[in-house]
């Protein structure tokens, strides 16, 4: 007889946390584990996984993160999860998850976070190493309330917090755990975009397409972001050399030379993402 504990492992392995479905350039990347999206090792695995298919999917210039379901993006880490795992588990698990959004952040490809439903503690924190954080007016709150439970946000929310809102804001957020509304989140510069409506999804959409090949030169949306992340990490003439090197690979591709010469002979450049 098979051992149900192996059978239950096995099962576990094979369920599908992280779909990727691509659509007219834009690659979707949705958590799926109900009822709040609660992420584990097998799920930041398979984002990984996902993460890299689309970097090098040629017919990907875009990438959304979504949450399955209307309620939750994402609410964090698994608790239960990590209250069973040991001390030397739990530091791995933080270090391939700062891996993986490290990865998404670094990504030559525009990065957009769907927020639809809550959007707490490690979701957050996803939700952060995206370039651009689009939300559902009105469908939940976002924070960092770690320190309700005696931790810190330790997949990367105290430093990118601090560079999205500031240092003193950010500690404010974290050291009260409180959890605000979309709009507050995008007074203050967490959230930078919110649309209301019955097609949330399908907003997001054709907002992602707009920087898609033939609209825009999906290339240089890219190098921008390259430019921006890394430069942002650097002393500022470091930062000018990275922008100067990615300027160089721009200049040599087919997107550049049909943005010129569109301009020169005035009509609507028609890019193909290379």
């Amino acid at each position: 007889m098979a051992d149900p504990t192996t059978a239950a492992g096995a099962a576990t392995e094979e369920r599908t946390l992280v779909h990727y479905e691509v659509k007219e350039g834009v690659a979707y990347l949705t958590l799926d584990d109900p009822p709040a999206n609660t992420y584990t090792h097998e799920m930041m695995c398979q984002l990984d996984t996902a993460i890299v298919k689309a970097r090098f999917d040629r017919e990907v210039h875009v990438i959304v993160l979504a949450g399955q379901g209307e309620k939750f993006f994402c609410a964090g880490a698994n608790i239960n999860m990590l209250k069973a795992s040991d001390p030397y588990f739990k530091y791995n698990f933080c270090l391939h998850a700062n891996e993986t959004l490290n990865r998404l952040e670094q990504t030559p490809k525009l990065v957009i976070a769907s927020l639809e439903g809550h959007t707490v503690g490690g979701g957050l924190e996803i939700a952060m190493a995206a370039d651009l954080l689009i939300a559902k007016k009105g469908s939940g709150k976002v924070g960092l309330p770690e320190v309700n439970l005696g931790v810190l946000p330790g997949t990367g929310g105290t430093q990118r917090l601090a560079r999205r809102v500031g240092k003193n804001l950010a500690i404010d957020l974290m050291i009260t755990g409180r959890l605000i509304s979309f709009e507050e989140a995008k007074e203050i510069g967490i959230v930078n975009y919110i649309f209301e409506g019955d097609d949330f999804t399908g907003q997001v959409h054709a907002f992602a397409r707009q920087f898609c090949p033939p609209n825009m030169a999906s290339k240089a949306v890219g190098r921008i972001k390259r430019s921006v992340q890394s430069g942002a990490e650097v002393p500022f003439e470091s930062g000018l050399a990275i922008e100067r090197e990615l300027q160089q690979q721009l200049f040599e591709s087919q997107d550049a030379r049909e943005g010129l010469d569109a301009y020169i002979t005035k009509r609507k450049p028609s890019f193909k993402g290379a």
